[in-house]
Protein backbone atom coordinates (compact mmCIF):
# COMPACT_ATOMS: atom_id res chain seq x y z
CA UNK A 1 0.00 0.00 0.00
CA UNK A 2 0.86 3.55 -0.67
CA UNK A 3 -0.29 7.02 0.76
CA UNK A 4 -0.20 9.92 -0.39
CA UNK A 5 -0.76 13.69 1.35
CA UNK A 6 -0.86 16.58 -0.25
CA UNK A 7 -0.24 20.24 1.01
CA UNK A 8 0.05 23.76 -0.54
CA UNK A 9 -3.58 24.47 -1.46
CA UNK A 10 -5.62 28.24 -0.69
CA UNK A 11 -6.39 30.77 -2.37
CA UNK A 12 -4.42 33.24 -4.72
CA UNK A 13 -5.37 36.00 -6.63
CA UNK A 14 -4.97 35.35 -10.73
CA UNK A 15 -1.49 36.03 -12.06
CA UNK A 16 -0.62 34.43 -8.43
CA UNK A 17 2.13 30.98 -8.10
CA UNK A 18 0.97 28.45 -5.55
CA UNK A 19 3.46 25.11 -5.03
CA UNK A 20 1.49 21.71 -3.78
CA UNK A 21 3.25 18.85 -2.29
CA UNK A 22 2.86 15.36 -2.88
CA UNK A 23 4.72 13.46 0.02
CA UNK A 24 4.38 9.29 -0.70
CA UNK A 25 5.05 6.49 2.19
CA UNK A 26 4.45 2.76 1.99
CA UNK A 27 5.17 0.64 -0.40
CA UNK A 28 7.17 3.60 -2.86
CA UNK A 29 9.39 1.17 -4.74
CA UNK A 30 5.97 -0.20 -6.08
CA UNK A 31 5.12 3.05 -8.09
CA UNK A 32 5.66 3.35 -11.65
CA UNK A 33 4.79 7.19 -11.97
CA UNK A 34 3.38 9.92 -10.12
CA UNK A 35 0.75 12.90 -11.25
CA UNK A 36 -1.44 15.19 -10.15
CA UNK A 37 -4.90 15.90 -11.31
CA UNK A 38 -7.43 18.33 -10.56
CA UNK A 39 -11.50 18.56 -10.22
CA UNK A 40 -14.01 21.55 -10.46
CA UNK A 41 -17.43 21.36 -9.28
CA UNK A 42 -19.87 19.87 -11.89
CA UNK A 43 -16.34 18.44 -14.09
CA UNK A 44 -14.64 15.28 -14.53
CA UNK A 45 -11.36 14.70 -12.98
CA UNK A 46 -8.68 15.38 -15.54
CA UNK A 47 -5.05 15.23 -15.65
CA UNK A 48 -2.78 18.14 -15.18
CA UNK A 49 0.52 16.38 -15.22
CA UNK A 50 2.62 13.29 -14.75
CA UNK A 51 6.14 12.16 -14.17
CA UNK A 52 7.92 8.67 -14.48
CA UNK A 53 10.47 7.40 -11.94
CA UNK A 54 12.79 8.17 -14.54
CA UNK A 55 11.63 12.18 -14.68
CA UNK A 56 9.80 11.97 -17.87
CA UNK A 57 6.89 14.70 -18.11
CA UNK A 58 3.69 15.52 -19.54
CA UNK A 59 1.32 18.37 -19.22
CA UNK A 60 -2.31 19.06 -20.04
CA UNK A 61 -2.07 21.67 -22.99
CA UNK A 62 -4.02 24.18 -20.66
CA UNK A 63 -1.37 24.34 -17.91
CA UNK A 64 1.79 23.93 -20.64
CA UNK A 65 4.25 26.97 -20.09
CA UNK A 66 2.46 27.62 -16.40
CA UNK A 67 2.78 24.56 -14.37
CA UNK A 68 6.13 22.41 -13.49
CA UNK A 69 5.73 18.60 -12.06
CA UNK A 70 8.96 17.50 -10.31
CA UNK A 71 9.86 15.28 -7.51
CA UNK A 72 12.64 14.60 -4.72
CA UNK A 73 13.32 10.80 -4.83
CA UNK A 74 15.64 11.15 -1.12
CA UNK A 75 11.99 12.96 0.01
CA UNK A 76 9.47 10.40 -1.82
CA UNK A 77 7.59 13.93 -2.49
CA UNK A 78 6.09 15.03 -5.79
CA UNK A 79 5.85 18.78 -6.26
CA UNK A 80 3.21 21.10 -8.59
CA UNK A 81 4.68 24.71 -8.87
CA UNK A 82 1.76 26.90 -10.56
CA UNK A 83 2.39 29.97 -11.82
CA UNK A 84 0.16 32.46 -13.57
CA UNK A 85 -3.02 30.87 -12.09
CA UNK A 86 -6.43 31.61 -13.71
CA UNK A 87 -9.52 31.49 -12.03
CA UNK A 88 -10.50 28.29 -14.43
CA UNK A 89 -7.83 26.71 -12.58
CA UNK A 90 -9.97 26.60 -9.52
CA UNK A 91 -10.43 22.68 -8.63
CA UNK A 92 -9.59 20.09 -5.96
CA UNK A 93 -5.81 18.96 -6.57
CA UNK A 94 -5.26 15.39 -5.69
CA UNK A 95 -2.01 14.01 -5.91
CA UNK A 96 -2.11 9.65 -7.69
CA UNK A 97 0.55 6.84 -7.94
CA UNK A 98 0.43 4.62 -10.59
CA UNK A 99 1.53 0.57 -9.67
CA UNK A 100 4.52 -0.78 -11.19
CA UNK A 101 2.65 -3.94 -11.35
CA UNK A 102 -0.85 -3.39 -13.38
CA UNK A 103 -0.51 0.31 -14.56
CA UNK A 104 -3.28 2.13 -13.05
CA UNK A 105 -3.57 5.16 -10.94
CA UNK A 106 -4.68 2.83 -7.47
CA UNK A 107 -3.42 5.33 -5.05
CA UNK A 108 -5.12 8.34 -4.13
CA UNK A 109 -4.65 11.70 -2.09
CA UNK A 110 -7.15 13.06 -0.02
CA UNK A 111 -7.05 16.12 -2.15
CA UNK A 112 -6.35 20.27 -1.63
CA UNK A 113 -8.21 22.71 -2.44
CA UNK A 114 -7.27 25.46 -5.07
CA UNK A 115 -8.96 28.78 -5.46
CA UNK A 116 -8.01 31.66 -7.88
CA UNK A 117 -9.71 34.94 -7.48
CA UNK A 118 -9.92 38.50 -7.03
Amino acid sequence: QVQLVESGGGLVQPGGSLRLSCAASGSIFSINAMGWYRQAPGKLRDVVATITSGGSTNYADSVKGRFTISRDNAKNTVYLQMNSLKPEDSAVYSCAALRSDNFRWDYWGQGTQVTVSS
